[in-house]
């Protein structure tokens, strides 16, 4: 017997029955069709006819639901009930189709709500939970009209916004100072005792308490002394952080060391957490907190995680995923024909910390990449490896943006980063100088972006030194010269708690270098509380900070804990980021902001005044998909009985990809939680629930236009329309 048809057989509980009549009672149609139906074949139709015929009463929402790519203009015109029939009727499309679910470590998922329906009511088996009926129950409320879209006022937003303090609050600064002053005289101890060793940070003999607490603090200004210092067992990061973790969180982490799951957070970053919760500002430092503090989920599938992204695993030889030929498996990897992902084997390969949700969890439990910094040291044949790819991206013909990244990029020593821009530059000079054999039409695209990946704004902003600008302002003067036109630092805040002084200082100078600095935030359940991400949008638009993505969260069940459901994205883009969209008429002096990093500040802040907008909506929500791109068009086709949605995502169809994804079809993603565990997460953090309650209705996602501000320059010339290194 299949599984499902055991499950199919399972009794539903009491709170399930109890939902279920509510459910009938409100929809007696619905109920004459289950109980008139002999099987579920007769309930699929007989739903199928009901909202069918309602659905052709309103043109736009049939007219969605049988093209296959509407775009983003379609979608806008769709209404509340719109959303609720195409959901109905794409469930119905997909009724019992199986998808191996990464989440339950392979075990296939079977969607067949109208059978499950039928089952309960007939039978009162099926085994759907709670979840699952109250998915449907809020569904089958908005497809009546019993259940209307309440989108908030801007007033109700800026509200929401106002619950976020920024890290430049003067009484925020006071409480770092507060963590910052207890973690040094720690720190103090543990060299006095010989608990740690430093060539470099020692004391000389004779300093009094008052002089060794002086010479701290100078040290605190550099980045090289929280490397040195982070933080490396449970142990030490409670006693750092005052004692103030629970037993259970202390238990959590030991289970955590236990199972080779490394820790790294450095004295920085450990001071932006609270261990006196301030009234003013219960909960503000959440969306760090999350980062530092490993959840149950992680713990019991570490061992079992697996790639997110399938260009993450390349066999020698082979194409990528995406069709893409790489030079090194480790050194390269890439998605779209304009872009590659440049990872040196430097210390930029590690990172300033550990984030909980990251990506690479499923590397960090092979052994790999587990914050040994002595052992990332540049050996003798990277300068030849480096050569090598800067050879691979000179003869490729559609290349023209490269991100240098890890890890993280600004990991790296000044004099491995040096080295690694010298050789970009030399191979764009030499990729513009071999285009001036080639006729138009043959000419390659020449390298026009140049970014570097980064998350040291956030966990270590004393890494951007002087002499660091120094080396991006001199890599910026020569770049022009060889045809580069954009500069861009990609970091990733997650928090207006993150956005501290440092982190502005850090960010002057950037921007001083002639580098415009972009945010990527992950969309984590901290993060997603309402009017957080706007109040980011906010805080990074002061210090002279871009929005450039909102990214959901990648992974499987590893990231449960800090998983936000993709309706709530599709959610905060509505009803929240809207009120920061920039009009048409400011869209052309948006795109200029590149050319003058230095004034940037002052270019975003009389926009924002100009155009009356409390902050700038320049990113876009968007989920890494685990195929090919990034993409937020999707439709909600299936819903496991556990109330967890199956989403059937397209790709982009805005930009340039990989002719691979004509082959590819759609991408199935099962979502980790239902949406009803989402609502519950967020009460237990101390949000209202019902401030979300439209989120059950957002089935549909279309990905939004970028800004030009994000598109490639011209060039003055027609490139190839001919791929190299690609094998389809």
């Amino acid at each position: 017997m299949k599984e499902a048809d055991r499950l199919d057989k399972i009794a539903i509980t009491v709170k399930s029955h109890r939902l279920l009549k509510q459910l009938l009672q409100e929809n007696p149609v619905l109920e004459e069709i289950m109980r008139n139906s002999k099987n579920e074949t007769e309930a699929l139709v007989g739903v199928q006819h009901w909202v069918m015929e309602e659905l052709r009463k309103h043109p736009e929402g049939y007219d969605y639901y049988v093209n296959e790519h509407a775009g983003r203009e379609r979608f806008e015109k769709l209404t509340w009930k719109d959303y609720a029939a195409i959901r109905i009727l794409d469930y119905i499309d997909n009724a019992g189709r199986e998808f191996p679910d990464p989440n339950l470590r392979g075990e296939i998922a079977v969607s067949n709500p109208i059978k499950l329906l039928w089952l309960a009511v007939n039978k009162g088996t099926g085994g759907a939970k709670p979840y699952f009926f109250e998915d449907m129950l809020h569904l089958f409320r908005q497809f009546t009209g019993v259940e209307s879209k309440h989108p908030p006022t801007a007033e109700q937003v800026l509200a929401w916004m106002d619950r976020y303090p920024s890290a430049m609050d003067p009484r925020i600064i006071k409480l770092r100072e507060e963590n910052r002053d207890r973690i040094i005289n720690i720190l103090i101890d543990m060299i006095d005792t010989g608990e740690v060793k430093s060539g470099t940070y020692q004391f000389s003999e004779g300093m009094s308490r008052e002089q060794k607490f002086l010479q701290m603090l100078r040290w605190w200004d550099e980045y090289t002394f929280h490397l040195h210092f982070a933080v490396r067992s449970p142990d030490l990061l409670n006693r750092m952080l005052g004692e103030s973790l629970d037993p259970d969180t202390m238990k959590l982490l030991y289970e955590a060391e236990e199972k080779g799951i490394p820790f790294f957070v450095n004295p920085y970053y450990l001071s932006l957490l609270h261990v006196r919760v301030p009234y003013f500002a219960i909960g503000a430092d959440l969306a760090i907190r999350h980062y530092v503090v490993y959840s149950k989920q992680l713990l019991d599938e570490f061992g079992h995680i697996v790639a997110w992204e399938k260009e993450d695993t390349v066999r020698p030889g082979e194409p990528n995923a995406a069709g893409w030929l790489l030079p090194s498996q480790k050194n390269v990897h890439r998605r779209y024909p304009e872009v590659a992902i440049l990872i040196p084997d430097t210390m930029g390969r590690a990172c300033g910390g550990l984030c909980a949700s990251c990506q690479r969890m499923y590397d960090f439990q092979s052994g790999h990449l587990n914050f040994n910094l002595e052992r990332l040291r540049p050996e003798e044949t990277w300068s030849q490896r480096l050569e090598h790819l800067m050879q691979y991206f000179e003869e490729d013909t559609q290349l023209r943006d490269i991100l240098i990244t890890g890890g993280d990029a600004l990991m790296s020593s000044d004099h491995s980063l040096k080295q690694i821009l010298d050789r970009v530059c030399e191979m764009a000079e030499r990729k513009r100088d071999a285009n001036t054999t080639r006729a138009d039409g043959e000419k390659f695209a020449e390298l026009l972006r140049v970014r570097l990946g980064t998350r040291l704004l956030a966990y270590l902003p004393q890494r951007v030194t002087p002499a660091l600008t120094d080396i991006l302002a001199d890599f910026r003067r020569r770049a022009s010269d060889a045809g580069v036109r954009q500069f861009v630092i990609q970091t990733h805040i997650e928090s207006p708690m993150e956005v501290t002084p440092a982190t502005r200082e850090a960010v002057r100078r950037l921007l001083s270098a002639g580098w415009i600095v972009t945010n990527q935030l992950v969309f984590t359940t901290a993060a997603s509380r309402r009017g957080h991400t706007a109040r980011l949008r906010q805080v990074l638009n002061d210090v002279g900070i871009l929005p450039y993505y909102t990214f959901t969260v990648k992974g499987y069940m590893e990231n449960n804990f800090n998983f936000a459901t993709n309706a709530r994205a599709v959610q905060e883009q509505l009803e929240e980021k809207v009120f920061g969209t920039i009009p048409d008429e400011f869209h052309e002096r948006v795109r200029t902001f590149p050319d003058d990093p230095r004034n940037m500040v002052e270019n975003m802040y009389f926009l924002r005044q100009d155009a009356s907008l409390p902050f700038l909506a320049t990113d876009r929500n968007v989920l890494n998909l685990p195929g090919v791109g990034k993409s937020l068009t999707f439709r909600v086709i299936g819903i496991t009985r556990y109330g967890r949605r199956i989403l059937a995502f397209d790709h982009d169809i805005t930009r340039e990809h990989s002719p691979i994804i004509h082959k590819m079809g759609k991408i199935i993603i099962i979502e980790s939680k239902s949406i009803s565990e989402y609502l519950q997460q967020l009460e237990d953090i101390g949000e209202d629930a019902d401030e979300y309650i439209d989120i059950y209705g957002y089935s549909i996602g279309e990905t939004e236009p970028r800004l030009g501000i994000y598109e490639y320059p011209d060039y003055a010339f027609v490139t190839t329309d001919e791929y190299s290194n690609l094998e389809v």
